[in-house]
């Protein structure tokens, strides 16, 4: 009898351990593009130990100020991804948090092309994690989200590489500075020099709006969108020109405006949906 009550005493542990994911914060890889040691965080699935299988990837990005640990620290991500892993909403999947908040803030290029992040994140980022983790490595299984600054990073990663996402959910997203004013007013003395026509094609180049224009219907159509921002973020009207514009061009999203401001209690209520949202991409929707 006691044998019997200490086996499933056992079991019971077990089962509830596997009923959680791991993440991993303090994770790194060589960036031989950016001569330095990288960090990112990941979370793998409550059965990625168990099983032999592959999984499909989100690649969430954080906000500025924030780091690799953003995610993990303020949006709750393990616990969101367990529980919407456990009621169904969402496949298990691997998600890979990486900080462009160290050196130099930002997922972009340089304007000199010295600081080239978004160089690292392609050509050295996705490969090594894809390697590393049984991750499957078709765009069918892979998707990038991320807010605010991070939500920039997403509009421009998939518009850029629309053969590699199959969904890209910005969200309070900075689409890029709207005037070339408004960007040089966060821009070092040094790039100021570079003169008006070198910015503005540089500020053109990392602008949502701008980009779209490059890009065919059937390119954009290709990837599964959605966009949340909140109606008193001051973020609200680069994401509503972004919904117009995509609008008008026939480009199929799905826009949300929850009540809200720029704020981790409004990014943690979005993860849920993001994670469904993809996981429907995954499945073959």
């Amino acid at each position: 009898m006691k044998k019997l009550l200490s086996l499933a005493l056992m079991l019971a542990a077990v089962s509830a351990f596997a009923q959680y994911g791991k993440v991993f914060d303090n994770l790194t890889v060589e960036s031989k593009i950016l001569k330095s040691q990288r960090k990112f965080a990941v979370y793998l699935p409550p059965d990625y130990e168990s099983s032999q299988r592959s999984y499909p990837v989100l690649y969430l990005l954080h906000g500025a100020t924030d780091n690799h640990t953003g995610w993990v620290q303020f949006g709750e991500v393990r616990r969101i991804a367990d529980e919407a892993i456990k009621n169904g909403t969402a496949t298990p999947m691997i998600i890979v948090m990486p900080d462009a908040d160290t050196e130099r803030m930002g997922y972009f290029n340089s304007i000199d092309n010295k600081w080239r992040y978004e160089d690292f994140f392609f050509e050295e980022l996705i490969p090594h994690v894809e390697k590393t983790y049984r991750i499957k490595g078709e765009k069918r299984f892979r998707a990038i989200a991320g807010l605010s600054m991070g939500g920039g990073g997403t509009f421009m990663y998939a518009m850029r590489h629309p053969e590699l996402f199959s969904s890209a959910c910005p969200l309070s997203a900075y689409v890029g500075a709207l005037d070339l004013e408004s960007m040089k007013r966060w821009m070092p003395e040094e790039e100021k020099k570079l003169g008006d026509e070198t910015l503005e094609a540089y500020r053109k180049k990392n602008n949502a709006l701008d980009l779209m224009k490059e890009r065919t219907v059937e390119e954009l159509n290709s990837i599964r969108w959605f966009i949340d921002c909140g109606d008193d973020d001051f973020l609200f009207e680069g994401n509503s020109l972004m919904h117009i514009a995509m609008t008008k061009a026939g480009v199929k999203h799905e826009y949300r405006v929850r009540d809200g401001g720029h704020t981790w209690t409004y990014w943690r209520a979005s993860l849920p949906v993001v994670l469904g949202f993809v996981s429907d991409a995954f499945h073959q929707y």
